[in-house]
């Protein structure tokens, strides 16, 4: 996948390190090193240490004062903050937010320098640098903004910019100035699971102090909102190492040698001192070194960029790395609370990116492990792994799993769960990788696995995959939505794969068992033996397979294409393409884009007899990664060309009042809360709103 290969969902489609400390240190492999709950002395000395916890056995260390979290009415009624992608774990991108502009104006950006050239601004609050690539959508809540992106920027002074990382960022809500990031250093495995320069692509969830993202290592990571800025270390995982630098290995003539030798003898080297220097740990006075293993390990003790610390020296085969121990005086950096490595713990083995903005039901957080394909595209290397999981959000401690996809993935698994109360039963909706969406009831599960209410095929059943994007079967890249009492589904692929047919499906959450359109059968004679299903082709004709109607249908309506002219052809404009957006809906009024560039107005109930009712489609000019806001009267829309459609909201409001390009690419999903509209370009969030 490039932006390659995985950017389809890298824009709602976020943190640290793979293995344990030991495997790498012998290894002599080149960073990253998995320092979470490693302790200082054990990094220096190449000791053994255990970096899992038993969370079933601890809280999730120093509480926060949690308060009474809003249900998603309450959330989308208030307008005050949008703390999850979608708002609420129901995904509906519609929140009561007042007085947001129609129009605006960013400036001018310098391309060599970056300057700002604000004097025909208008309506910008404020904006704040992001990474190279952004993907991740705005979370808002308890005055601070959370975005994913990578490290093109370079926040933390021991992290440059050419260094890549995964960094989910935090700034404050009133004037955009940064707080803090936490950094997800590559896996050594490459691009097959963690691909360059993606970043974080998933928005976390938060909820009074805390905080909860999946990390593009494979991670479901707890943070303390405030970071270090409370002066506490709080949490299971206490004094988090943190690499600060490396001296690499020029070759003959470098200091390389000499800076080993000097270690040994209880010095730093001009070298050495260069490197905690452009890392923001110049050392300071006297600084006592100790030899823990001659050429290999040493600790030293003394202050370090105006802290007084114990930072530890390693030989990694061609370099010398320097870690600390993050601390309360490391303002910059997240306070970890609890850590869950899904690649360790369940033998996940993502397709070249994990990515989830996980939601929460009551104590429950449900994640999809984004468990795929390897870089052939056709091996499924962990079968047996899950794909779904339900987690206590208090302590990570896994309460139930789910691999219903099976053999049957189809590529990767990068959407996002929803959860809702529907006919009566509190549903999780899970997009499989085998195109099938699954509801799960939402509760703690029995004996380590969940309860399977129903699940539907999105994709017809003669359809076909083909590498690259050339079939007609696609993935689930969007978030299912639930709306007044239904729910909504659109398919699609990574966009690198470029356009294709799409389908979006309304769903009736009320049945049981599988409620897919049709079912796929094995002709003989006047019977009709069921099949399995079959992750290529579910229905190939030429087998004697057929697809009949299913008595159990769970389709509300769906569209594919409508001729809206009733011309007797179907125009482009008049068909469904494959989208990576989810849809928004107020007042029965649903928005949705597909990655043709094409904006959908439908009336959400459809007809009785399960046909769409198409009241516009607009086209962009330019492909759509996004999913729309709906707001204050106005729908919000973004493409790939940096252009921001602003629509009046109605079912006769056909073409865009506003199309207001931001300057580069927007790939991520608007979003609004207090008077304000928060939009993360490609390299910029921006905070756009009336002056107060």
């Amino acid at each position: 996948m490039a932006r390659s290969e995985f950017s389809a969902w890298c824009l709602m489609i976020g943190s640290a390190m793979l293995g344990t400390l030991t495997t790498v240190l012998l290894s002599g492999c080149q960073p990253p090193i998995p320092l979470s709950s490693v302790t200082l002395a054990a990094a220096a000395a190449n000791e053994s240490v255990v970096t899992d916890v038993d969370s079933s056995k601890s809280d999730s260390g120093s509480a926060p004062d949690m308060k009474e979290f809003m249900a998603p009415a309450q959330v989308m009624e208030s307008g005050k903050e949008w703390p999850q992608w979608g708002g609420t774990r129901v995904r509906n991108n519609v929140p009561n937010a007042k007085n947001l502009p129609e129009s605006w104006n960013i400036g001018k950006f310098d391309r060599r320098t970056g300057e700002w050239d604000g004097s025909k601004a208008e309506n910008v609050r404020w904006f704040s640098s992001l990474g190279s690539q952004t993907y991740g959508n705005p979370v808002v809540a308890g005055g601070q903004v959370y975005v994913g992106t990578n490290n093109g920027n370079g926040y933390l002074e021991r992290y440059p910019s050419n260094v890549d990382l995964g960094c989910l960022l935090a700034f404050d809500q009133e004037d955009g100035s940064f707080l803090w990031q936490h950094s997800s250093e590559k896996l050594i495995t490459g691009r097959v699971h963690d691909w360059p320069l993606q970043g974080i692509c998933c928005a976390p969830l938060v909820e009074g102090e805390r905080l909860w993202f999946v990390t593009s290592r494979g991670e479901v990571r707890c943070l303390d909102t405030q970071g270090f800025h409370d002066g506490e270390d709080d949490g299971q995982v206490q004094n988090e190492v943190a690499r600060v630098g490396d001296l690499p290995n020029g070759g003959e003539g470098s200091e390389f040698e000499d800076s080993l030798s000097s270690l040994n003898q209880g010095q730093l080297t001009d070298a050495l001192t260069k490197v905690l220097t452009e890392a923001g740990s110049a050392p300071e006075g006297k600084i006592e070194i100790k030899t823990l293993a001659e050429n290999k390990s040493w600790t030293a003790t003394g202050k370090f960029g105006g802290v007084e610390r114990t930072l530890a020296f390693k030989q990694l085969g061609p370099r010398i790395s320097i870690f600390k121990t993050l601390s309360v005086e490391d303002k910059q950096d997240a306070d970890v609370i609890w850590v869950f490595n899904m690649m360790d713990e369940l033998g996940v083995s993502q397709h070249n990116m994990c990515s989830c903005s996980v939601t929460s039901y009551g104590d429950l957080l449900f994640v999809n492990t984004s468990n795929g394909l390897d870089e052939s595209h056709i091996n499924l290397p962990a079968p047996e792994a899950p794909s779904f999981i339900c987690m206590n959000k208090n302590t990570g401690e896994v309460l139930w799993t789910d691999q219903s996809p099976g053999n049957n993935i189809l590529h990767g698994q990068w959407s996002s769960p929803s959860v809702e109360v529907l006919g009566g039963v509190p549903q999780v909706l899970f997009c499989g990788g085998d195109g099938w969406l699954y509801s799960f009831k939402a509760d703690g599960g029995k004996d380590g696995a969940g309860e399977l209410l129903w699940k539907f095929d999105c994709n017809p059943k003669e359809s076909k995959w083909i590498l690259g994007g050339e079939g007609t079967r696609n993935n689930l890249i969007a978030t299912p939505v639930a709306y007044d009492g239904w729910v909504y589904i659109a398919v699609g692929q990574d966009p690198e794969h470029g356009e294709g047919e799409g389908h979006l499906w309304c769903i009736d959450p009320t049945k049981r068992g599988d409620v897919s359109p049709q079912l796929a059968v094995k002709m003989e004679g006047d019977s009709r033996e069921p099949i399995d299903h079959k992750r290529i082709q579910a229905v190939e004709p030429e087998k004697g397979e057929a697809a009949v109607d299913n008595p159990n249908s769970a389709v509300v309506w769906h569209y594919s294409l409508a001729d809206q002219n009733e011309d007797g052809e179907i125009d482009f404009e008049e068909e469904m393409h494959r989208s990576c957006g989810t849809v928004a809906i107020k007042d029965d009024v649903l928005y949705i884009a597909d990655f043709s560039g094409l904006v959908h107005c439908l009336d959400a109930k459809g007809n009785e007899d399960g046909t769409s009712i198409v009241h516009f489609t607009y086209d962009m000019f330019a492909q759509s990664w996004g999913s729309p806001l709906i707001a204050d009267d106005k729908v919000y829309i973004g493409d790939e060309d940096g252009d921001v459609c602003v629509f009046e909201f109605g079912a006769e409001n056909n073409e865009p009042i506003e199309e207001i390009n931001m300057g580069t690419s927007v790939y991520s999903t608007a979003v609004a809360a207090d008077e304000t509209i928060f939009i993360s370009t490609k390299d910029k969030l921006f905070a756009i709103g009336k002056p107060r």
